[in-house]
């Protein structure tokens, strides 16, 4: 994602919709059809109208059929007009009468659950633990608050939807609060019916994004999921010049000021074909989260870019495409701020095996003049050691990390098992099999070998010493069976615990002569830990002090 002026994205999108259109003119064989909604939420008897689009826009062959596949919540009528009737999911479905293969589908979820319908700018209270329907673009203008209380479900359609064609985000230039609790977190979600696997990479919609003069964000006992949807042209996030139309997708948080204030704390983001976390600007806490199943083609879980200073402490990222942890000051000039990074005590897993473009990805990345401390974390059968790019060329455009950066008193364990898909196997020529190959790679992102004279970064860290050695013990994880190309979408429902079973543990004991951090002064101090703390609605927030161990999770 990167910041471009506006006057070339209209040019852009206007010479790509000239062109298109003159082909589709040109072009009179009908491929594909469209409808206007791809998913709707409705109160029995409620109606609404499908129109569809034909493409190539001149084809002669416009005569459709529909039909629904359960007339009992949904009927259809020949001109697409929607009437609901009993509670249920149905599916309606327009036909080529040309081409019976070219059809297109519209999930319809009828309840008699009371539920609001929201668009456009919205402020105040949402409350406890009702449901919220988000039918189209949604925003929170500068200088204007919106609270969400505890128990709320928040149903987003998802498509392109609208005037603007586009996937709907959640564009904050004032503040958003989302406060859910243990006990009764805030649900952001889809159609129940799509709730399911097979979308889980779908990009189904595009996420929550604060603009450039974004306030304060907290999300607190939050679920994020089924985001990453593809901007286009009219995307919130594209008009504001922060993402690119049909290349980038929505970060499920997505931040751009560097004088806002972010929270982010005991929340699950998960079902992504985007990065979890994706800040270009903010002080932040970032805190007590899960991450798991991120990505299909490439993506990140937690992602800091220049403008950023951020406590990222006992977080669980499960099944990332990509890295764990991107840790990068791209974009730095004179108003965004080197990026200022304290990242301790985390738990990596199974990161950067469906990466196949390069080995870029695997556990944690620190480049381009970051200045990060990296420190006490558990990197647990991940494709790669942490990597620092051109870390003896850090004046380049795309060089290593500040040179005061800290990346060691990590620990990179490796189970025995292997690789499963044959199509992962080999990227830029190299076999990995097993994260301990990984690890043991001839890497030149490496630097833990003596590269330049000394140790620079992992010199400290706790290797593992070969495939299934120095096992954590955990209370309940496959150290040894996980698959390594797991993409956790049951995550939650396998019961994962990564507390180990004893204090013998290298997790919290070490082993080989080397062990945690154990002295947390100077640059292994987090930020926000001490006052002043983040001050967010009025409440103070502190980041959680590191502790002598690897990972965020100690004995049981």
């Amino acid at each position: 994602m990167k910041k471009v002026f506006f006057y070339v994205l209209v040019m852009t999108t206007l010479c790509a919709t000239v062109f298109t259109g003159c082909k589709d003119d040109e072009d009179t064989e009908l491929k594909r059809i469209t409808l206007s909604e791809t998913s709707k939420m409705l109160k029995p008897e409620e109606t609404f109208k499908l129109s569809v689009e034909f493409f190539s826009r001149s084809t002669p062959y416009k005569e459709v059929t529909w039909s629904s596949n359960n007339n009992a919540v949904a009927t259809v009528a020949e001109d697409g007009t929607v009437t609901a009737h009993g509670e249920g999911n149905a599916t309606i479905t327009v036909t080529s009468k040309h081409n019976a293969s070219i059809s297109a589908t519209c999930a319809v979820e009828v309840t008699t659950e009371v539920f609001e319908t929201m668009k456009g700018a919205v402020s105040g209270v949402w409350p406890a633990h009702s449901t919220v329907y988000i039918t189209d673009q949604i925003w929170v203008e500068q200088g204007k608050s919106l609270t969400v209380e505890q128990g709320v479900t928040i149903i987003v359609q998802d498509g392109e939807v609208g005037a603007s064609r586009a996937p709907i985000e959640f564009f904050v230039e004032g503040s958003l609060y989302l406060k859910g609790t243990e006990a009764y977190p805030i649900l952001v979600t889809v159609a129940s019916s799509k709730r399911t696997e097979e979308y889980k990479y779908a990009g189904l919609w595009g996420g929550f994004v604060g603009g450039d003069n974004f306030s304060e964000l907290l999300f607190d006992h939050v679920i994020v999921e089924y985001t990453g949807g593809l901007c286009r042209a009219n995307s919130q996030s594209v008009l504001a010049g922060l993402n690119v139309a049909d290349k980038d997708r929505t970060a499920q948080i997505l931040t751009n000021n560097p004088n806002g204030k972010i929270v982010i704390m005991n929340s699950t983001f998960r079902y992504a074909e985007s990065d979890a976390l994706y800040f270009m600007g903010g002080k932040a806490i970032v805190a007590n989260n899960i991450i798991h199943t991120i990505g299909e083609t490439d993506n990140d879980g937690i992602n800091m870019k220049a403008g950023v200073q951020v406590d990222i402490a006992y977080n669980l990222t499960f099944s990332v495409n990509s890295n764990g942890m991107k840790l990068s000051s791209s974009g730095e000039s004179p108003e965004r701020h080197q990026a200022l990074i304290r990242a301790y005590n985390n738990t990596i897993v199974n990161s950067g095996w469906r990466r196949t473009k390069n080995l870029k990805g695997g556990s944690i990345f620190l480049e381009q003049n970051a200045l990060g401390s990296v420190y006490n974390n558990l990197v647990l059968n991940c494709k790669l050691l942490g990597k620092t790019p051109n870390l003896n060329n850090p004046s380049s455009n795309k060089g290593g990390a500040h040179w005061e950066s800290i990346l060691d008193y990590n620990f990179y364990a490796s189970g025995s098992q292997t690789l499963n898909n044959p199509a992962l196997r080999v990227v830029e020529g190299a076999e990995i099999l097993t994260a301990f190959a990984g690890y043991t790679h001839d890497d030149a992102d490496y630097w833990h070998d003596g590269r330049l004279g000394t140790p620079i970064m992992d010199g400290n860290s706790l290797i593992a010493t070969a495939p299934g050695a120095l096992d954590p013990g955990f209370v309940n994880f496959g150290f040894n069976t996980v698959a390594l190309d797991d993409d956790g979408y049951s995550f939650e429902k396998r019961g994962y615990d990564f507390h180990v079973t004893s204090a013998s543990s290298p997790v919290v004991a070490g082993a080989n002569g080397k062990t945690p951090r154990s002295d947390f002064s100077g640059k292994f101090a987090p930020y926000f830990a001490n006052a002043p703390f983040m001050v967010v609605d009025g409440k103070e927030y502190k980041s959680p002090v590191p502790s002598a161990r690897y990972g965020a999770f100690g004995t049981k």
